[in-house]
């Protein structure tokens, strides 16, 4: 068991003798927990096939799920990747920011960081510690969310404690993350390019810079759908699940309360402890052990930064059933449904 440093970092202004500290960890194959404008990634040197293996031992992480790479330069992405599309100037614009494109792979990438595809993830975060600690380490540094797999993705440098402490080498803690959700990825090497996953760049926003962009079809799936190979983090396995069985219950405001007091009541004469997901405009109508506002539901970018803290906190407060409210799959709105069906393992209550 590894002794888990934690050294509180300024968001704004990181101290450099801290970046310093932890880009020598990464430099020499070691893990470093840091914070990104999304979510807490987990470090390593996305060139060392070695510190990579250690980042799917840390998180008990399927070794076929890639991971994305992240970068500081722009011109770091034309060395990790191959057959760029002829408008990735135009995309990369975009950068820093919530967005990974899925490009084919340059020779110098390793497949353990690829999940074995012929494709590489890359991203340039925009969150200030990311960025410095990237450029002080002199390698694209490879970071999935830094959580035990399957788990809420962590927003705080607590979170990434409570499942990583002893398993990793360090934590940035700047505090909690702005989005709350994960990157959205992009498919470029596929023709109309398509969003593999939904995060924290909203679809409408993306489709004004590309044109022909797609939504893969398990982005709106509210069932299971069988993928053997992810091209992408976050499609195949059961992720972002807390430890209490989870009931998205989806429809028009007006009878989804109804149908989620109803559920309550089921599970409650089982004596069973219920918490309820729910937001502003429903919060005062629920009689349940724990009821948890999202925020309110014209404010996605607020209900996504809350999502994973909520769902750790049903956890840390014992529930064992959590029912939460679908809400309008718009802007960031999607991302927060496609995380809520996938914690729910697709357990769907339609009214």
């Amino acid at each position: 068991m590894k002794r888990t440093v934690i050294l509180k970092v300024n968001s704004e202004r990181p101290e450099m003798d801290k970046i310093r500290a932890a880009a020598k960890i990464i430099r020499e194959g070691g893990l470093v927990a840091f914070p990104t404008e999304t979510v807490y990634g987990l470090g390593a040197d996305a060139l060392n096939p070695e510190a990579v293996r250690e980042i799917y031992t840390a998180k008990n992480r399927p070794l076929d799920n890639p991971i994305i790479v992240h970068i500081s330069d722009k011109r770091d992405a034309y060395r990790l990747a191959r057959e760029l599309p002829e408008n990735i100037d135009e995309i990369m614009r975009l950068w820093p920011g919530p967005l990974t494109v899925i490009l084919k792979a340059s020779e110098i990438v390793p497949r353990e960081t690829t999940g074995g595809l012929d494709t590489v993830a890359i991203r340039m975060p925009s969150h200030k510690v990311a960025l410095a600690l990237i450029r002080e380490s002199r390698v694209p540094i490879a970071a999935p969310s830094a959580n035990l797999a399957g788990r809420p993705s962590p927003t705080t440098a607590e979170h990434v404690k409570q499942d990583l402490d002893g398993r990793i080498d360090m934590i940035l803690d700047a505090g909690p993350t702005k989005i709350g959700v994960e990157s959205t990825v992009v498919d470029l090497t596929s023709k109309p390019p398509r969003v593999l996953r939904p995060g924290g760049f909203p679809f409408e926003d993306l489709k004004c810079v590309i044109k022909d962009l797609r939504l893969y079809p398990s982005v709106m799936a509210d069932r299971e759908i069988r993928i053997e190979q992810p091209p992408s983090p976050g499609m195949k396995h059961r992720h972002y699940a807390p430890k209490a069985k989870l009931i998205l219950v989806e429809g028009r405001m007006e009878t989804l309360v109804d149908k989620i007091q109803e559920l309550v009541n089921k599970y409650r004469c089982e004596k069973r402890r219920v918490g309820v997901l729910s937001t502003d405009e429903t919060k005062h109508l629920y009689r349940a052990d724990v009821v948890k506002s999202l925020g309110s539901r014209k404010d996605p970018a607020c209900m996504a930064k809350n999502l994973f803290r909520l769902l750790r906190e049903f956890d840390e407060e014992q529930v064992d059933v959590i029912i939460a409210e679908g809400v309008p799959m718009r802007n960031l709105g999607l991302a927060i449904m496609n995380r809520l069906r996938k914690a729910s393992g697709f357990n769907i209550v339609k009214v």
